[in-house]
Order: structure tokens, then sequence, then C-alpha cells
């Protein structure tokens, strides 16, 4: 079983560039383009909350599924206040996509969600959507331990102590 994955396509970024179309193009993921498309009661990917992502998520996943919103960050608290939805942020991770590489936090929304299904135990789910990218792979390959680690916790708290060890 594959968790149903949704995005909020705000169409605010580059085209040429954008993670989330071509996630949607693949099938891979479902574009919403309204705030209150949003299936309701899923796990909305935010920076703005403190609850971090933890496998202790993965019953509401399997039922409400993921949400990924693509927007702009200079836009993104505007967006974020206007949705609904349980809000997670995702643990330490540094991005491989090139216009972000190395830059902690600032994941394309591919990025954002394949860390997600991994940290809830859908790890080939999550390397079927690197995989459309060439660069794609080698976010496993840069974040290999504290992917491991994460999906691994047994809580909440846990997570947020594996974290501490990669800032």
């Amino acid at each position: 079983m594959e968790l149903k994955l949704y995005v909020l396509h705000m169409n605010q970024d580059d085209p040429k560039k954008c993670t989330a179309r071509k996630m949607a193009r693949f099938g891979l993921a479902r574009l919403k383009t309204r705030p209150v498309e949003v299936p309701g009661g899923s796990i909305v990917l935010s920076p703005f909350t403190n609850k971090v992502l933890a496998p202790v998520d993965l019953g509401t996943a399997r039922r409400r599924g993921i949400t990924v919103v693509d927007c702009s960050w200079k836009n993104a608290r505007e967006v974020f206040w206007r949705i609904k939805g349980n809000f997670r942020r995702l643990p330490f991770l540094v991005p491989v996509n090139p216009t972000n590489y190395g830059h902690p936090g600032q994941l394309s929304s591919a990025e954002a969600m394949a860390a997600a299904l991994y940290i809830l135990g859908f790890e080939e789910q999550a390397r079927s959507i690197m995989n459309l990218f060439k660069w794609g792979p080698n976010f496993f390959v840069m974040n290999a331990e504290p992917l491991q680690l994460y999906a691994s916790a047994k809580s909440r708290e846990e997570v947020e102590n594996y974290e501490k060890e990669f800032y």
C-alpha cells in the first residue's frame, strides 16, 4: 500500500524547476490549487510548526495522506495561515536540489515529500519520487544517517533528540 500524496501548488515559482509539478505529471501526487482543496486531516508539512514528523504519525498519514505546499518562501506564512490540517515539520535534513544545495531546511517539494515518506516507513515510495530527478538519489546519500535514525524513532521526542545530533 502506498500513501496518498497531495501538493498544494500555488504557482509562485519557476515552472521549469518545480519538483511538485513533476511529481504530479508522473502520477505520484495529486495537485491541488486552492487551500480549501487540501484534504481535511492530512499531514501538512510546514516549517511553521514546532511539532516534528515522527513514525507515530503513520496512522494519520495512512488515513488522510500527506500534503506538501509548493509556494514561494517569501509568501509561505500567508499561504500556511489559510490551510487546515495536521501540521508537522520535518526534522533537520540537507537538500541536494540545485537551487538550495547544502542549505539545511530549504528542501524542494519532492525532497520534503520523500523525507516524510522515508520517516514513515515508505522508503520505496520515497525513492520513486527522488528517482525522477538526476540529483534525487543523492538526497538519500547526503541524509542517510539522519533519515535512518528518524525512521527508527519510537516517539516524537526521540526524533527531536536525534535531530540535535545534526545541528
